[in-house]
């Protein structure tokens, strides 16, 4: 287990959860929520920047087992589709997170499994990425 910033630490120590943590030679990526987190704008463009956001956490996560994005070979996405957190339908949503996904990480793309679901841990929250990477043992 890593703990890549200190922000993370309080994850670890009050909700009991590692941010990462390695098993063999995969490294799984606990799931980091995009949303508003109070803020007004809740369109898909605002949206793209909360994306950025929790991009930016997982590739810090990544970065601490000396990992990128090219590493990842898998991302689940749980989406609040119809929730508070983001105003718009699902397809901008769904674009919205593609395009910023596409900033962060290029071909060979990852499989991914995208969700939908009635709500997440952060009441607001859009979309809770999770990825995993596959890192083998030198």
């Amino acid at each position: 287990m890593v703990i890549p910033v200190p922000g993370f630490q309080r994850a670890y120590d009050d909700y009991r959860y590692a941010p990462s943590r390695r098993a063999g030679d995969f490294v799984y990526i606990s799931g980091v929520v995009a949303g508003p987190n109070g803020a007004a704008d809740r369109g898909p463009e605002a949206f793209k920047g909360y994306a950025r956001r929790a991009f930016k956490a997982i590739e810090a996560n990544l970065k601490a087992h000396g990992l990128t994005f090219a590493d990842v070979v898998m991302v689940n996405t749980f989406h609040v589709w119809d929730g508070p957190g983001f105003k718009g339908t699902r397809d901008e949503q769904f674009a919205a997170l593609s395009a910023v996904k596409d900033e962060f990480m290029g071909p060979p793309h990852p499989a991914w499994t995208a969700v939908g679901t009635t709500g997440l841990l952060a009441d607001d929250g859009v979309v809770e990425i999770q990825m995993i990477a596959y890192a083998p043992r030198k």
